[in-house]
């Protein structure tokens, strides 16, 4: 076996730095606010109208518990934390309103500005790994209690605690009890189609309300279950499979846990970031891949959630939303969301808001999402090009979703704000690369927030095709730092470790295979 990769530490010479560090910028007060994000905390409520500390996290964009008090924290981890320490950039509600309006795509119909390499199933793969690390205990079904906000949550993981929740024993009404069925997860089924499980009143017994949120994701959830199910099979079907003491349970956890980690750095992240970057910080040529982390330092070896990923370079993927999506052979293409414009409207049918039993032939046809061989020769739709416009659905969402304000635009830039994330450029500076001047296109100059700034770097370096050095950085160290400090991952246990199922063809796996292995959503309806 060979030797674990150790967790990231500080300048650690496994982790060689390479790129420029410059120190924190001084004098700049474009890019600055001019005060300490400690200093911000009692004032944004007031001052920038920026509303309640916390809403519930059931519905689209809704923040954990503790993140809205970050400012305040001495923390560089915990729950959440930073990966820099720069003064915060807290633009005026007026200004935000006004980068807001300039956000709008004007042609979402428009396939110049789509995103070939992408197809559009990764949007929602990534929105699902999003309720991976971002897990809220507060409104998870696998835990009722409320821990102190930044100390005292777990560690963010790629453990699927979306779907695992915290096991069959805990929490046995997402597992079924059927004979000879232990361990396995349970399975809806309605109308001659499967669904996630429901109780009643048709809400989802799964392990994070948030994979119900819209069609696709919930689509994906129950592919996930499935998937677990169907290694369970094979693992029961060969005891090999199975590692020292392990449980069947067990061991089918692991090798889905580690096979959905491997399809997360090498097929979601390698798309996101590129190659290129990729390769930078999993250096991957050698016998044991080594790790070469320059900006997210877990300090005494504790993961933690830095807000410049959750609350700015993470949400690329609002960006990549498409308009309209056909689900499949019947139903015809729709707005992921849309509003009623008579009171009463039924809109059932008519766009695909989740929190609700799958419609009849409802179905995924997941060779619509995915590059996956399906029946009719089917090309998948793709995502949207990585850039500062975002579609109308996504800027007026129905209520259930959310509400004051219904567009994901002003909420995300009105969290950064209230967050005191400092500037695009002063965190470009502050890697060592050079930041976008003129080229932002903001009316009368200035600064950027960190979200439009990550956008717009993607669209002038990038083309849209995947993120640019800032962004891509970022999203690269978290992700691959959080797997690294994770004691189960099999970048921790077994580094040199390569897919191991059927499906796997020379050692790599992809989503496509774990759809294949699953097999939900591969024919018509």
């Amino acid at each position: 076996m060979s030797t674990p990769v150790k967790p990231p530490t500080k300048k650690s010479k496994k982790q060689p730095v390479e790129a420029v560090i410059s120190a924190p910028p001084t004098g700049d007060a474009p890019d600055q606010d001019g005060r300490a994000p400690e200093d911000l905390v009692n004032r944004m409520g007031s001052a920038h109208g920026f509303g309640t500390p916390h809403q519930h996290a059931r519905g689209h964009g809704r923040e954990q518990r503790g993140l809205a008090y970050l400012p305040g924290s001495q923390l560089f981890e915990g729950r959440f934390g930073r990966m820099f320490r720069l003064n915060p950039y807290v633009p005026s509600e007026g200004r935000i309103r006004e980068i807001a309006q300039m956000m709008t795509d004007s042609a979402p119909g428009d396939a110049a500005k789509d995103n070939p390499d992408i197809p559009a199933g990764y949007t929602y793969l990534g929105q699902f790994i999003d309720h991976d690390l971002t897990f809220d205990p507060v409104s998870n079904l696998t835990r009722q209690t409320d821990p102190d906000a930044l100390t005292t949550f777990r560690s963010p993981a790629f453990d699927l605690d979306n779907v695992y929740g915290r096991g069959p024993s805990d929490d046995a009404f997402m597992y079924d009890n059927a004979p000879g069925r232990a361990g396995y997860l349970l399975i809806g089924r309605h109308d001659d189609e499967d669904d996630l499980p429901r109780n009643v009143q048709d809400t989802a017994i799964i392990g994070d309300p948030r994979n119900d949120e819209n069609t696709f994701v919930s689509q994906l959830q129950l592919t996930m279950l499935k998937f677990h199910n169907a290694v369970m099979d094979m693992v029961l079907a060969d005891p090999r499979m199975q590692h020292g003491s392990e449980t069947v349970f067990e061991a089918a956890q692991r090798t889905v846990r580690w096979h959905y980690q491997w399809l997360v750095v090498h097929d979601f992240l390698k798309r996101t970031v590129g190659q290129a970057l990729l390769s930078d910080v999993l250096d991957e040529t050698g016998a044991v891949p080594r790790l070469r982390l320059e900006h997210y330092e877990a300090k005494s070896g504790k993961a933690f959630m830095p807000v410049e990923f959750s609350v700015a370079a993470y949400r690329f993927g609002h960006s990549q939303v498409r308009g309209r999506y056909k689900l499949n052979t019947t139903v015809p293409a729709l707005p992921i969301f849309t509003k009623a414009t008579t009171p009463g409207e039924d809109l059932r049918l008519k766009h695909f808001v989740g929190f609700r039993i799958l419609p009849p032939f409802w179905t995924i046809e997941w060779n619509r999402f995915f590059d996956i061989d399906g029946p009719g020769g089917v090309q998948p739709q793709v995502t949207r090009a990585i850039d500062t416009a975002v579609v109308p659905p996504m800027i007026d969402l129905p209520p259930e979703i959310a509400a004051d304000p219904s567009s994901i635009v002003m909420r995300n830039l009105t969290r950064g704000a209230r967050l005191g994330l400092p500037s695009g450029r002063a965190v470009a500076r502050k890697m060592g690369i050079t930041p976008i001047g003129d080229e932002l296109g903001l009316p009368g100059g200035g600064p950027a927030p960190l979200w439009f700034y990550i956008l717009k770097e993607a669209e002038l370096l990038a083309g849209g095709r995947h993120l640019g050095p800032v962004g891509g950085r970022i999203v690269a160290e978290v992700f691959l730092g959080l797997l690294a400090l994770d004691p189960t991952s099999y970048l921790r246990n077994d580094p040199a470790w390569r897919p191991t199922l059927p499906a796997a063809t020379s050692g790599e796996f992809t989503m496509v295979d774990l759809l294949n292995i699953a097999g939900h959503g591969l024919g018509t309806t």
